[in-house]
């Protein structure tokens, strides 16, 4: 009886373990998704059917082990050189975009000097301020279309550090506002095309 109940504990702690992603890291699939594509990835669009699954799909957070892993980096590397790329002359990505089901998006910095894009991983928005306002959007993945959306210009972000493992809480202004609106909502699983005016 001792060992049937010992047993019982032993089972039922592995199965909590493995609920809450104390084995994880990073799947097989992603792992080979992100090494084993060139450095600037394919991105996903709506016109297939496969594809629009994954965009559709809500994504999860990174675990403060995957944040430390390479691959992570590697990751951030191929969505700012996809993202950048004479194919696509982007503004932001998420991470479904490029296949990768995970909270992470790049965004050009229009706010700050040079405009650089930075990558941001486990990002929200926090809050929102003022009055939204019309403005016209296209997407990577909806090919060809572009429509007007209500975005506020002045929002609160907060997102993991890589530096420091820590939650950082910032205020984004103006267009940039807007980019960051249009990547976490791929991140629900939301395009822009959800959004548009009249709609």
């Amino acid at each position: 009886m001792h060992m049937k109940k010992l047993w019982m504990i032993i089972s039922m702690a592995v199965l909590i373990f493995s609920a809450v992603g104390c084995t994880g890291g990073w799947t097989a699939a992603e792992r080979d998704l992100i090494e084993n594509q060139p450095s600037v990835m394919r991105v996903l669009t709506v016109e297939d059917e496969a594809d629009l699954k994954v965009l559709r799909t809500p994504c999860r957070d990174i675990s403060a082990k995957e944040l430390a892993d390479p691959l992570y980096t590697l990751l951030a590397e191929k969505m700012v050189a996809t993202v950048t790329s004479p194919e696509q002359d982007g503004v932001g990505i998420a991470g479904p975009q490029v296949g990768i089901s995970r909270n992470v998006i790049a965004v050009q910095r229009f706010d700050k000097e040079g405009e650089p894009f930075e990558v941001y991983p486990n990002i929200r928005i926090t809050a929102y301020w003022g009055d939204p306002e019309p403005g016209r959007e296209g997407c990577l993945s909806v090919p060809g279309l572009r429509g007007e959306v209500l975005r506020w210009h002045d929002i609160d972000i907060c997102y993991t550090s890589i530096e420091t493992g820590l939650e950082v809480t910032e205020r984004v202004e103006g267009f940039t506002a807007v980019i960051f609106q249009h990547e976490t909502d791929h991140l629900k699983g939301i395009l822009y095309t959800d959004k548009l005016c009249g709609d």
